[in-house]
Order: structure tokens, then sequence, then C-alpha cells
């Protein structure tokens, strides 16, 4: 296949609340550098802002960011912020709270509920606007997330939030978080390369209530921030080549095959892989294909 002409629109569309997006989106996590936050060199600032431009231009309308995704030298938000602003009205900006780095890049005490709305305010100043489109709470291995959620029920009721969502959950904190305020979309762990039936009945809640599933690492699995996975790489080779596409256009493929409400945020610093991540929504797989790969996945 070929990335050329194919934009976000071949993908289809599903909706983040009252937000369409289109279903193949952009993660910015990469932008900062070779690897996620701080573990490679820093990326090439004119080239990041080249990408996003890029990025949109090919149609995507849907960009999942967070403050702490920073290297030594750069800054997703700062990046969207450089190369997007003033924003297109279709333009959704998906981004997380909780976690939190240091000046140095180092991991610090997570979010406690109170600290919360410092985390929307320092991505609203850093993204320059006056509200966040989609903003998930990501559980920070505690039990229960009804004090953190409500912290930010609180916040979309002040209007700095349009919507919540939550990553990183078990199927029990989506039934805790509906009891608080909607939720309208769940980001996981989730992929060829990476099995987890925890977050495979959440795919299945989800599914059945209409809650958008935004899987990270699809690309990655195992291998996480540091890149492309290579898990069951045989079988992935055998289907790309097969349509003429790549192992990366595959697993993106499989992941938008998994139902209409799974949405993919590949992110890349390099704007060739942008093309083939965008096109890889045109891509549609065969029952048989489809079949070879959940065995695989599943052994």
């Amino acid at each position: 296949m070929t990335s050329e002409t194919i934009t976000a629109e071949s993908a289809g569309t599903w909706h983040l609340g009252d937000l369409p997006v289109r279903r193949v989106g952009f993660g910015a996590m990469r932008l900062t550098g070779s690897a996620a936050f701080h573990l490679g060199d820093p990326s090439d600032r004119e080239r990041s802002l080249a990408v996003l431009r890029r990025a949109v231009e090919l149609g995507v309308n849907h960009i999942d960011t967070a403050a702490f995704y920073f290297s030594s030298l750069r800054s997703a938000n700062e990046l969207i912020n450089g190369a997007l602003a003033p924003y297109a009205a279709d333009l959704v900006i998906a981004t997380k709270v909780g976690p939190y780095r240091d000046w140095s890049g180092e991991w610090g005490t997570s979010a406690r509920p109170e600290d919360l709305r410092g985390h929307v305010e320092e991505n609203l100043r850093q993204l320059g606007r006056d509200h966040l489109d989609v903003v998930y709470l990501r559980r920070m291995r505690q039990d229960s997330i009804a004090e953190h959620f409500g912290a930010l029920a609180e916040l979309r009721a002040a209007g700095l939030v349009r919507h919540l969502a939550l990553s990183d959950v078990e199927p029990r904190h989506l039934t805790e978080a509906q009891a608080i305020a909607p939720v309208v979309s769940v980001q996981n762990r989730y992929g060829l390369g990476f099995h987890d039936p925890a977050t495979d009945a959440l795919l299945a809640q989800c599914r059945a209530q209409g809650i958008a599933f935004v899987p990270f690492y699809a690309i990655a699995g195992e291998a996480g921030p540091r890149g492309a996975g290579s898990a069951h790489e045989e079988e992935v080779r055998s289907v790309a080549l097969a349509h003429g596409a790549t192992p990366a256009q595959v697993r993106i493929a499989w992941t938008l095959h998994q139902g209409p409400n799974v949405l993919a945020i590949p992110g890349t610093g390099n704007p060739d892989h942008l093309a083939e991540n965008v096109a890889a929504g045109a891509l549609r797989l065969t029952d048989e294909e489809l079949a070879r790969l959940d065995g695989a996945r599943r052994g």
C-alpha cells in the first residue's frame, strides 16, 4: 500500500463525548526525542514542528499529550503550541494528569487530589488554552480513584475541562468513576505485543457502553517507551507482505479492527513514519489474517 495520498479520514470517526475525532490520531510522547521522556536524545525542534503540522494536513484531529512528556530540551506541549496555535476548531487535544516529573526529568511524587488543579493549569499554560478538551486521570497504582476523579469533576464543572477520561485502570475503576461523572474514553496499554485479560475485559466494557478505547504502546508492545516491539514478528511480517505494508501498519490496523470505538494514537518524530501510520487506517485485514494474529497474541 502507498501512504502518499491516504489521510486520516480513511480510518473513520468516533466521538470523545461530543467531539468527533478521526480514529487515527497522533501521540506526542515521541516528539521530544529518540525515545520517550529522558531515555533518548532530544529531537530537532523544527522537525518536530513539521511533523505536527503535517499530521494536521493529513487529517489528524486528535492529539494525545501530557505536561510530563518532555526531554532535556523539548516539551511536547510547547511543540504543539508552537506548531498548531491558533488551533483549528475541530482539533481535539487530550492530556493526562496525575504523574509528575521534576525539572531534571526524574519521576516525583504522584499528585494528590488537591494537586490536580495545578496539573490542569500547567497543561493549559503550556498549550495556550483556556480549557482542556479531554483530561485523562492516569491512575497511579491507588486502589480507589474516587477522590482524584472527584477533584477533576469539580474542574470540569468549573469549565477548565470539557470531558473526563481514565488511563491505566481496571474495569472496576471505570464503574467507580462513572458514579461521579461521565467518562468519554479509557486509555490502557494494549496491542498485539501485550496481552492482559483484565484490559481485554475493559475493552469489552467500553465497547458495550460506546466509550472510546485508546491503546497506548500499541506498536511498541513490551518495548514500551523505548520503541517498536517485535512480538509475533513472523505472523505480522507475513500479513504485512501480503498487503505491501509495514509491520507497524499491521499492528495499527489490527488495533483499529478491535472495534469502532478503538482509536489509535501512534507517535513518531519522523515525517515518513507519520505518513505510514496515518495510512494504516486504510488497511483492511481479512478475517483469516485477524484470526492468525489473534491466535499468536493469545498463544
